[in-house]
């Protein structure tokens, strides 16, 4: 986990770092404006912020944000951070996990998202800023292996199942890279922020955004098997029928699944259900 910080309140009343929850906070000055930059912000925004941490992002946002929501789970840092900003209306601090909040019960249907998102839960928040109502916008600083499995293209190594859901409602954007060094403490891995936007044509509508999800992890499971294998197991069909749903898909049954694009894998969960056949792996 990495959070922001190194500024915000008096050091004497940081509380000390809670290695039990992978705490690095990001000290860099010029990494911590790059981030506020990305979110493109004119002043009118709402923002939810994961991981205030110290409040040195917060800082920076409360300048230039209408409105600031930060979303901290450290007991000790959120009392830091209520006492900070206690004289700020456009801050507010909600002490809680993030994965058992609603962004659009705290901030309405309009906002943006950003933040350090814990290295060990990245994969859970990612997908629950990606179920609509999805922010405008969300800036993202994560591990440097994460970010480039994200933006990965069909057929690079790094592409998966990660590449392909977030590809198939999203655009994503890597931005710029964060060493080691610009943390306190340092963590061991390099990091990188990344900027994500919902497309306006995803690949399928929200009813069929959970389906689609478990077909591409599905599929990435079978990683190294062709398609056709890959749609016999699961939908547990037989190789006839799985060649039909594949050429109504445009897709070849030999490819395997880190070379299908996010419309490739749509179109086969379209076809499949065309031809009334359900998948046998849990969504």
């Amino acid at each position: 986990m990495a959070e922001q910080g190194g500024g915000g309140a008096g050091r004497k009343t940081l509380p000390p770092i809670r290695k039990s929850l992978g705490q690095h906070f990001l000290a860099d000055r010029r990494a911590l404006t790059r981030i506020a930059d990305a979110l493109q912000l004119t002043g009118s925004e709402t923002v939810i912020e994961i991981g205030p941490g110290r409040g040195a992002l917060t800082d920076l946002l409360a300048t230039k944000a209408g409105q600031v929501i930060a979303i901290e789970y450290d007991r000790a840092l959120s009392a830091v951070l209520r006492q900070r900003y206690a004289g700020t209306a456009r801050v507010s601090v909600v002490e809680s996990d993030v994965l058992k909040v609603s962004f659009s019960e705290l901030a309405g249907l309009d906002y943006v998202l950003v933040g350090n998102i814990p290295y060990y839960i990245t994969t859970p928040i990612l997908f629950k800023a990606l179920a609509p109502p999805r922010p405008r916008r969300a800036v993202y600083l994560v591990q440097r292996e994460v970010a480039e499995r994200i933006v990965a293209p069909p057929g690079a190594r790094e592409y998966g199942a990660l590449s392909a859901n977030v590809q198939g409602v999203a655009h994503a954007e890597l931005l710029f890279r964060v060493s080691a060094g610009a943390f306190q403490p340092p963590p061991r891995v390099d990091s990188a922020v990344i900027r994500i936007v919902p497309r306006d044509d995803p690949v399928v509508g929200p009813d069929q955004e959970e389906a689609l999800r478990a077909l591409v992890q599905g599929a990435f499971s079978f990683r190294r098997k062709q398609m056709r294998r890959v749609v016999r197991s699961l939908y547990d069909i037989d190789a006839e029928r799985a060649d039909g749903i594949l050429a109504a898909a445009d897709v070849d049954p030999v490819a395997r699944p880190e070379t299908l694009s996010p419309d490739d894998f749509a179109r086969v969960l379209r076809e499949g259900e065309v031809g009334g056949f359900r998948l046998k792996v849990r969504r």
